[in-house]
């Protein structure tokens, strides 16, 4: 206890802001808490605690709770907000009813599972982490907000920052991949794209929640919501940062997670929510829990109803969405002296400082527009560039003998499960999408070729061989129409149908529903069934093209070896089809690169390119030795590393220069590069540096990204692309957890991936 204590207070003694750097308050800031002030000394207790509660609308359901009544407590003053409520329609009448019915007409928030995209989808957040595009990802949220915004929302629990290097967890899907610089920079462009530049909600701005706080993704197991443990040195060096950057970001609202930290739930941990959020990062928004974040507390053995959400409360908690714990149990708790006014107060103050900064209380119905709603949602330009953006997610993984771009001519036969299932092309929690409008992979070929080719479609497979598994992975509308002949019957009639085509196109892989929340996998492969019609497919002699569709790294090491060509489109959204047939024929050159690492087989999950070291590390090329950090039966290698990605052009990176070979406090060295684009056809390329801390007072990590540049290439142009490096990418949290940089040599990398780089040396002073 005594040396926890002692780690505390050095942490806090290090990251806390003291009060005379705090800032002054704005006259904005001066009038909303004049105007708060007064409306808190109208109400009462029961009225405040009624701020803090998010039931849900039942509109669209994300969980196993649900809430009753709910008009009867709006006109009670007993709800601050609901969620997953959709249509200017509606949500103005629920409105009405808070603002003209109610005692003291407070207004309520509306928020929803916007996850990545609302009509208009894109592809899921880990496809779109792979565009490694910040204005690309930011736009994305711009146009969420802007529909979601226009149908009467005005806050989404989006964005999904948390941290994965285990991709059985499904909702690795969510998130943007493995590693955290990367992960830091893309939240903060989401904030950006959802909330705006101004400081200020115009009315096609929406409130961002980054979630899941914190260390969601690290779930023992890979299985949802289980326990996460892990040391304080490797959570602040792993996983924090992208949480922090949404933060540093003005990000209205954060969310917590379900799984526990340090041996206590994430929603009532004080650690997390108070000492770290507000006092070390200073995050001023408001905390809501994760759906019935706060009963479930009960599950993990920390006490009753009451005792749980007092626990929430004294920890920082600030609304309980759907469980209403606060709502039944706060009132006998103040009375018990278990929690305060003061922490009540606090809660209610930030939901409603929200609800001021979003403009509510100039105008409740500042977000229901009906002219809006008909002219911003789901528009032909929107559409056009989530098709332009999802083909920068695609991952070209393998293109043996240059069988990509196809040529628009001849016979093109479209085999597999996944070829005309245009529901399952949003991916995993779309949940406003328009599955009907969605673009599956036929419709998309039919359409880009035209009348230039014959396309030739035939199912080859059931999705699974097990039809329970298949329904559970079809969930919310997305079956597969099962196929009830027998697995043979049906690779026979593909290999059939394929017997005129000049080249095979299998769209193969998992369903939208086999990532996402709740949809943990223990095998990581292929179905089987699948991965039969794949082998007759190539047992026909005829080139073959694996479209893979997936919401996690599979593992992929046999078609690795045996497929010719390879392009990974995870769930490319409403365009998916148009966007897959844009790349396939070439009108789009792929760029995209893996944020997470493809492992061979699941023995070797974990697997993540920034690991470190073992004091018997295996040597370099090699695949076993006795007495060494390895495998009997299979190399310490992935399938792909973090960071690949093929290109129909061909990028040759020459040796790295550096400016200097030592760096001192408070200076910089320019690392540089000249990237040549060596083929005839103009491309993208990701341009990835990367650092090691050669001697450390704790163990480094053997690479660590810590910049990158998506630039543009003409056939046979040359670019000198530089990176400048401060003291501030040196950084890491030591054993004490104080954040610095350490005198002594380092090597840099650049490369296009993790794996391929060339190297440089310096020395910080």
């Amino acid at each position: 206890m005594r040396q926890t204590l002692l780690l505390l207070v050095a942490f806090t003694a290090s990251h806390f802001v003291s009060a005379q750097n705090l800032p002054v308050a704005k006259p904005a800031d001066a009038k909303m808490k004049t105007f708060i002030d007064a409306l808190m000394k109208k109400m009462t207790m029961e009225e405040k605690i009624g701020q803090l509660n998010l039931p849900g609308s039942g509109d669209i359901v994300t969980g196993q709770a649900s809430n009753s009544d709910i008009g009867k407590k709006i006109k009670e003053g007993k709800v601050g907000g609901l969620f997953n409520i959709k249509t200017v329609a509606k949500i103005k009448a629920v409105q009405k009813v808070a603002v003209e019915e109610s005692r003291l007409k407070i207004p309520m928030i509306f928020g929803m599972d916007v996850i990545h995209g609302y009509e208009t989808v894109f592809p899921i957040p880990l496809g779109l982490s792979c565009t490694w595009d910040m204005k690309a990802i930011e736009r994305t949220a711009q146009i969420a907000a802007q529909e979601a915004s226009a149908d009467g929302i005005n806050w989404t629990f989006s964005p999904m920052v948390d941290i994965a290097r285990d991709p059985r967890w499904g909702r690795i899907a969510e998130g943007n991949g493995e590693d955290p610089y990367l992960g830091g920079e893309i939240a903060r462009a989401m904030v950006k794209g959802y909330q705006g530049t101004t400081g200020s909600y115009k009315n096609n701005n929406i409130m961002a929640c980054v979630k899941h706080y914190a260390m969601y993704g690290a779930a023992e197991a890979g299985r949802d919501y289980n326990t996460t443990d892990m040391s304080r040195v490797g959570m602040f060096n792993n996983y924090m940062l992208p949480y922090k950057a949404a933060v540093e970001a003005g990000v209205g609202s954060v969310m917590a997670s379900f799984n526990e930290v340090d041996g206590i739930p994430a929603t009532g941990s004080k650690f997390l929510m108070t000492d770290v959020l507000r006092k070390q990062w200073g995050f001023k928004g408001f905390v809501v829990t994760d759906y019935t974040g706060i009963n479930e507390m009960e599950a993990h053995g920390m006490g009753d109803l009451q005792q749980v959400s007092g626990l929430a409360m004294r920890a920082g908690i600030d609304m309980d969405m759907v469980g209403e714990g606060f709502l039944t149990t706060l009132q006998k708790s103040l009375k018990e002296g278990k929690v305060t006014v003061a922490q009540i107060d606090a809660a209610c103050r930030r939901i409603l400082e929200a609800k001021y900064t979003l403009g509510l209380f100039d105008d409740p119905y500042k977000y229901c527009s009906e002219e809006r709603a008909a002219k911003e949602v789901f528009t032909d330009a929107n559409r056009a560039e989530a098709r332009q953006i999802a083909a920068q997610s695609f991952v070209l993984l393998k293109n043996q003998g240059g069988i990509l771009p196809l040529q628009k001519k001849g016979t093109i036969a479209l085999v597999g499960p996944l070829a005309d299932a245009k529901e399952n092309m949003p991916g995993t929690w779309a949940v406003a999408a328009r599955f009907d409008k969605a673009i599956s992979l036929f419709e998309g070929l039919r359409t880009v070729v035209g009348d230039k080719a014959t396309i030739v479609y035939t199912k080859g497979s059931n999705l699974d061989a097990d039809a329970k598994f298949e329904e559970r992975a079809g969930m919310f509308g997305k079956d597969f129409k099962r196929d009830m002949r027998p697995a043979q019957e049906i690779i026979d009639e593909a290999v059939n149908a394929v017997k005129n085509a000049d080249v095979i196109v299998a769209a193969l892989g998992e369903s939208a529903e086999m990532s996402g929340e709740s949809s943990s996998r223990s095998n990581i492969e292929i179905p089987q069934v699948q991965k039969d019609l794949l082998a007759a497919l190539l047992k026909t002699g005829k080139p073959v093209v694996l479209v893979l569709f997936t919401g996690r790294p599979l593992a992929i090491k046999s078609e690795s070896e045996n497929v010719p060509a390879i392009l990974n489109v995870w769930f490319g959204g409403s365009e998916a089809g148009y966007a897959i047939a844009d790349v396939l024929f070439g009108d789009v050159n792929p760029s995209g690169k893996l944020t997470t690492t493809f492992p061979q087989n699941i023995g070797q999950v974990p697997i993540y390119y920034n690991h470190k070291n073992t004091g018997r590390p295996l040597g370099e090329g090699k695949w076993f030795e006795k007495f060494r950090s390895n495998y009997l039966d299979v190399s310490n290698d992935p399938v792909y590393p973090f960071g690949f990605g093929l290109s129909y052009s061909d990028f040759y990176y020459g040796s790295v220069k550096l400016s200097s070979n030592t760096l001192k406090a408070g200076g910089t060295i320019t690392a540089s590069v000249v990237v040549t684009n060596n083929s005839r056809v103009s491309g993208k390329e990701v341009v990835q540096l990367y650092l090691r801390d050669m001697v450390g007072s704790i163990t480094r990590p053997v690479k660590e990204l810590k910049g990158f540049q998506k630039i543009e290439l003409k056939a046979g142009e040359s670019k000198t692309v530089e990176f400048k490096i401060s003291v501030n990418d040196l950084k890491f949290y030591n054993s004490d957890l104080k954040f610095v940089a350490e005198p002594g040599d380092f090597k840099l990398f650049i490369g296009g991936n993790s794996r391929d780089v060339k190297e440089a040396t310096f020395k910080l002073l």
